[in-house]
């Protein structure tokens, strides 16, 4: 039995581990996409972010039927994501680059780094620290949140760049 001896060089860079946290949080009182950075929000179980149009028991969207259980209580969305939706809007747009997202511009209320919430399965809880580490919220992971028309006021094209095809399946 032969083994394969690779060689690692001490220039090699190390992978840089990123602890998950928090980087910036939104709240919008009215239905509009975007949503304003605010220092603090308070979660209420069962309801939602304090002040945020979304929170209740029942779906609070325009564009839906309310239902209960409200699974869209919580936006959360990766910096990592907003970033590729800005790869791609800049090479949809001929290499120009584009404006960066800015935290809450596509109606998140949470946007955290260092954990990719697309691979995590649903019914995931989050736990989150309150002020100076202490215990706080748990959110669970009900869901992805589909692109809405309300991505292009956005961000001209930002519906499309949301939307991942297979063949011509969208996934």
């Amino acid at each position: 039995m032969s083994a394969t001896v690779t060689p690692i060089s001490t220039s090699t860079p190390k992978p840089t581990l990123l602890t998950p946290r928090v980087l910036s949080v939104s709240k919008s009182s009215s239905h509009s996409i975007a949503k304003s950075p605010v220092p603090s929000i308070t979660l209420i179980p069962n309801h939602g972010v304090d002040g945020d149009c979304h929170a209740g028991q029942a779906t609070q969207h325009r564009a839906q039927p309310q239902r209960t259980p409200n699974l869209r209580q919580v936006h959360l969305v990766p910096v990592e994501t907003l970033r590729e939706l800005l790869g791609r809007l800049s090479a949809a747009a001929a290499g120009r680059d584009a404006k960066p997202l800015s935290a809450g511009e596509i109606g998140e209320n949470i946007t955290t780094e260092g954990v990719e919430l697309s691979t995590l399965p649903l019914g995931t809880e989050l736990h989150f620290l309150g002020g100076e580490g202490e215990e706080g919220a748990i959110v669970v992971l009900t869901g992805v949140r589909k692109p809405g028309p309300g991505m292009d006021k956005c961000r001209a094209g930002l519906k499309d760049v949301c939307v991942v095809r297979d063949g011509g399946r969208v996934v």
